[in-house]
């Protein structure tokens, strides 16, 4: 089973995926490298203040190996020599350990960018399985871990053994000199050592850096059913979606024809469009469209009209420019208030001679709504003009 799902993981991690596997700490960072930025920066440390560290020490030691009368008669003095001693060596230690952690978090950091995550230190109890559990232990990842490991020590060892070997002498050497020039002998020729040690280092360094970044993308692999599962959780089920929008559509509709009974005036085309306006004058800059639609939706928008006594208006271009150009519960473009304004002035003059306060308007005067509006023609221009 195993097999079978690395042979079905062939395809690179997505984005989302990498992400998701920095949130849970999985981030490609070379213990090597770090060791090999640490260990250079001490050497460089080393050697630079080589001269310095080491007349302090000569120094440290002539004052510890020197015993007066008066530290003889009071032991107790011991115990600030020792701390005396202590201080310095600490003095000798602590800065170019700071160094070496500071130089070793900011090439894993270099390597692998900022990551702060709480998740890898979360109990994952699937760890508890001994079956999982050695699956794990003999995984490719940790050969390859093991290999490495096992190969940089005996290779360390390798050249600690032949340079103390090839120096045996040097060292011996130190014992027929005085102290104070054997400090300096002796940290010059741990320093050619440690030099070796870095160079090994380095070569391991440039090798391990690149494989774990292989291991994490062959480890983040993902299936062709990962990758469609992925985007469709992205995307949305397309199924759910579709009947979102159908009850979002649904809504809209309930909440014009709500509306088409508060409107003034319905205009349309005569079947195919419909467009219900309302305009308050002091309230309103422009009439506002309350709900449109087209071809069964216009139907019903007309029947609600006619049932709440609303007037309805045939006026082809006029519905089809105001149907293409505008916007539900937004108001008319500015090319079309002096057409709408002759609507609603005519029914005006319908309701008061229906009222019986004054003479029958007529016919329908012809409206000057803009040719280029109609979407009937061939071109419609940008409104953003007649904003």
């Amino acid at each position: 089973m195993a097999d079978q799902d690395a042979q079905d993981r062939q395809l690179p991690a997505t984005a989302r995926r990498l992400q998701k596997a920095r949130e849970e700490g999985q981030v490609a960072r070379s213990r090597d490298l770090g060791h090999f930025a640490a260990l250079a920066a001490g050497g460089a440390v080393l050697a630079a203040a080589a001269p310095w560290a080491a007349r302090w020490l000569q120094q440290g030691l002539d004052r510890a190996l020197r015993f007066d009368a008066r530290a003889l008669a009071h032991p107790e003095l011991m115990l600030e020599r020792l701390g005396e001693l202590a201080t310095l060596l600490l003095w000798m230690v602590l800065p170019p350990g700071l160094l070496m952690t500071v130089v070793a978090v900011a090439v894993a950091l270099a390597g692998g960018g900022w990551n702060w995550t709480f998740k890898p230190l979360a109990p994952k109890f699937a760890f508890l399985d001994p079956i999982g559990g050695l699956g794990r232990l003999f995984s490719k990842a940790q050969l390859i871990e093991a290999l490495k490991a096992c190969l940089l020590a005996a290779v360390l060892m390798t050249i600690g053994a032949l340079y103390l070997r090839a120096h045996a002498g040097d060292f011996a050497a130190l014992l027929a000199v005085p102290l104070p020039a054997a400090v300096g002998d002796a940290a010059q020729t741990i320093l050619g050592g440690l030099v070796l040690l870095v160079l090994a280092l380095a070569g391991f360094a440039a090798v391990d850096l690149p494989l774990q970044r292989h291991l994490l993308a062959q480890k983040l692999k993902m299936s062709h059913q990962e990758v469609k599962q992925e985007h469709k959780e992205l995307e949305g089920n397309q199924e759910v979606k579709s009947k979102q929008k159908a009850r979002m559509r649904e809504m809209t509709k309930r909440r014009m024809l709500a509306a088409v009974p508060r409107a003034d005036l319905v205009v349309m085309n005569p079947t195919h469009y419909a467009v219900a306006l309302k305009y308050e004058d002091g309230k309103m800059a422009a009439p506002r469209v309350v709900a449109k639609g087209a071809d069964l939706l216009a139907l019903r928008i007309r029947d609600v009209a006619k049932g709440a006594e609303v007037p309805v208006l045939q006026a082809p271009v006029l519905a089809r420019a105001l149907y293409a150009h505008t916007k539900l519960d937004q108001e008319i473009p500015q090319a079309l208030f002096a057409a709408v304004a002759q609507v609603l002035a005519y029914v005006y003059r319908l309701r008061a001679a229906l009222a019986g306060r004054g003479p029958n308007p007529g016919e329908l005067p012809e409206l000057p709504v803009p040719a280029e509006l109609d979407p009937h023609q061939k071109a419609v221009p940008d409104m953003e003009h007649y904003e």
